[in-house]
């Protein structure tokens, strides 16, 4: 699967594999990468109370219990352990072929990326997801790439490629769902390369339950999406946060003026607000411009870094 002349040995590559509750699924994707030449395994389970970890266990897989809840939690605390210079990581839940590891991997093996996302939304078979996911998904991948300036087409993949290297310099921080979406930035944000690769996307296996709620969970990445931009992005952040302090100011403002068109003092407790309003917004929007400046300029440092080594 792998060219000779690019000298990495399946030794070389840790099968990362977040679970919860996945008994049903789990044993059949260890067992395929198994035939397919893998390895190391490894099961990092969310204290599942059905037969995951037994399941896993029986398939070969080496098993890692995390400390905490959440799958961002678990990944977080999880990557310090891992010794294999490349990491595939793809979920329990049977929806991502193991074949089609090869595609992820390549571009990481050959060093041409160190991280590699799984587009599923370019072929998803009938039934794995449904019209409100996909809807979401697509109005959140076009969220962060207004606020980010990349495009890619599915930044909440479950089925990703890196290099040790890459990954240990992410400051991961979020415990649930929203870490595809963090790591995603962090990469970004440190620069790593990204290329995204099309990869098929297949039903939950009968008998098994998404852990996902479409309305809590997104509003959660969404929210960790906006809140990282005050870094990666600060022009967008706080010139957000001016622009409707400012709007708000001039709106409460065209109030006000018309009273004093017609030479009637009122209102003087509106005109105090509406300066403050106005000033507080422009104030924001020049910490966007100074944030703006020193975020290019941490672009900048971090391409020369790369440049040097």
């Amino acid at each position: 699967m792998y060219r000779a002349d690019l000298r990495v040995s399946y030794k070389d590559i840790c099968v990362l594999i977040p679970t919860l509750n996945e008994e049903e699924s789990i044993e059949p994707v260890i067992r395929e990468f198994f035939a397919l030449g893998f390895e190391n395994i490894l099961v990092a389970d969310g204290h599942s109370s059905d037969g995951t970890v037994a399941r896993a266990k029986a398939a070969g897989a080496r098993i890692f219990i995390q400390s905490g809840s959440g799958k961002g939690q678990a990944l977080k605390e999880v990557f310090e352990e891992i010794e294999q210079d490349y990491i595939l990581l793809i979920d329990g839940d049977g929806t991502y072929l193991p074949r089609e590891a090869s595609i992820l991997l390549g571009p990481v093996l050959r060093g041409k990326a160190d991280h590699v996302v799984g587009n599923r939304l370019i072929n998803i078979k009938p039934g794995a997801l449904k019209g409100l996911n996909m809807f979401g998904n697509k109005m959140i991948n076009l969220f962060f790439s207004t606020i980010y300036g990349i495009k890619l087409g599915d930044i909440l993949s479950g089925y990703r490629a890196f290099t040790r290297e890459g990954i240990r310099h992410l400051d991961l921080t979020t415990p649930g769902f929203e870490i595809e979406s963090e790591i995603t930035i962090e990469s970004v944000k440190k620069g790593l390369r990204i290329i995204e690769v099309p990869i098929t996307y297949m039903p939950r296996p009968a008998g098994t339950k998404t852990k996902l709620h479409p309305f809590r969970d997104g509003l959660k990445i969404i929210l960790t999406i906006f809140r990282m931009a005050k870094t990666e992005n600060p022009m967008f952040y706080y010139g957000l946060f001016g622009s409707l302090f400012g709007l708000a100011g001039f709106l409460i403002g065209l109030f006000v003026a018309r009273d004093w068109l017609y030479w009637r003092i009122e209102h003087i407790p509106l005109t105090i607000l509406t300066a403050i309003l106005i000033i507080v917004g422009f104030q924001l929007f020049l910490i966007g411009v100074q944030g703006d400046m020193m975020a290019s300029m941490h672009r900048e440092m971090i391409r020369e870094l790369h440049r040097k080594k």
